[in-house]
């Protein structure tokens, strides 16, 4: 297919086509003559996937390169698949690191005796997340935040039981699985705190009381 072709079966642009090709994001087509190439079913998927990660995922064009590269890299151990994927991504939110409460978060990270690795840049991201927390709201302290692990552990193991015996597919399903999945699990979050909210003023109106009373 032609470049226009590509464009209306991907539903992207023939410029932002052009610039994924001169950045080097999609591989150049096969050359027909000296100004035209024709495009196949690869690059159909790649320009999908670059989409789907810059447009859902909310990916910046630089983490999507990263994304690639890990991608298109040789075969990486079944065991370091996740932390390929975390690499590829890393940068996707800055933060200001504080000393404190990079310490509380190592703590509460030894306390539920995860296997981290020692530098891990999540550490002190937890940290300055949940100082932006304290010192804007009131979400119920360490209870909550164990809850929270709680099912963070529920869906770790689910994103672990989702990759396949292919390490090619394992690794694209660690990478860009987990970059549209954290979109899903949020829409989950706020389709659920409706619903929770939902069945708890329905029950206290049922029962003369109103939402989050005692009565």
């Amino acid at each position: 297919m032609k470049l226009s072709e590509l464009s209306t079966e991907t539903g992207v642009s023939t410029a932002s086509l052009k610039y994924y090709l001169r950045e080097s994001l999609l591989a150049p087509g096969e050359p027909v003559t000296r100004t035209q190439s024709e495009y196949g079913p690869d690059h159909v998927e790649r320009v999908r996937l670059i989409r789907a990660l810059v447009e859902s995922g909310g990916l910046s064009l630089a983490q999507v390169r990263r994304v690639i590269d890990a991608l298109d890299s040789p075969t990486v151990p079944r065991h370091e698949l996740l932390g390929v994927a975390q690499e590829a991504l890393m940068d996707a939110e800055r933060f200001d690191e504080d000393a404190e409460w990079t310490a509380v978060a190592t703590t509460f990270v030894e306390r539920r005796g995860w296997r981290i690795q020692d530098g891990d840049v999540l550490i002190p991201q937890l940290g300055a997340q949940l100082k932006a927390l304290a010192e804007t709201c009131d979400v119920g302290g360490r209870e909550t935040l164990d809850r929270w692990a709680d099912a963070a552990e529920i869906v770790a193991a689910s994103d672990l039981d989702t990759l396949t015996d292919d390490d090619a597919q394992a690794l694209r399903t660690a990478i860009v699985g987990t970059v549209l999945s954290d979109k899903v699990l949020q829409t989950l979050r706020r389709l659920a705190q409706q619903n929770r909210t939902g069945r708890l003023y329905e029950a206290a109106r049922e029962s003369g009381g109103s939402p989050g009373s005692n009565q």
